[in-house]
């Protein structure tokens, strides 16, 4: 059975997509710790992180680097934190979050709910600073 994010890279569920190549895809959280966490997936469905294959995970980080970059521009964060926890769907996923301390990656506090006018604004943020 495909993951979740097998079926927004599938287009079978909508996504605010931020970046796509051939083998990774990165949309915007749609129930984020803050504005503009963003995850970024392999397209091939690997359930654990590290099982994703070396020479693969190193194209993830080189992929992530320009999302991360206009986070940084996007956003008010001191930097973009990484997490790769990977409970919450079976599918191999980097988390990519604005922060200013620690705490900002912490995924136990209650997630926001923006409402699709907010998520749109973030990734017409996330766009235009990837083009610049």
């Amino acid at each position: 059975m495909s993951s979740i994010f097998s079926k927004i890279i599938a287009q079978e569920i909508p996504s605010y997509k931020i970046a796509e190549n051939a083998h990774f895809y990165a949309f915007l959280d749609i129930m984020p710790l803050c504005e503009g966490h963003t995850l970024v997936v392999p397209k091939k469905e690997v359930d654990q992180f590290f099982d994703i294959p070396a020479a693969l995970l190193q194209e993830l980080m080189v992929f992530a680097q320009p999302i991360a970059k206009a986070i940084e521009k996007s956003f008010n964060c001191k930097r973009v934190g990484i997490a790769a926890i990977g409970l919450e769907v079976p599918h191999a996923h980097l988390h990519l979050v604005p922060i200013n301390s620690a705490d900002d990656l912490n995924f136990t506090r209650p997630k926001l709910k923006p409402g699709p006018d907010a998520l749109k604004k973030a990734q017409e943020k996330l766009l235009a600073a990837l083009i610049h």
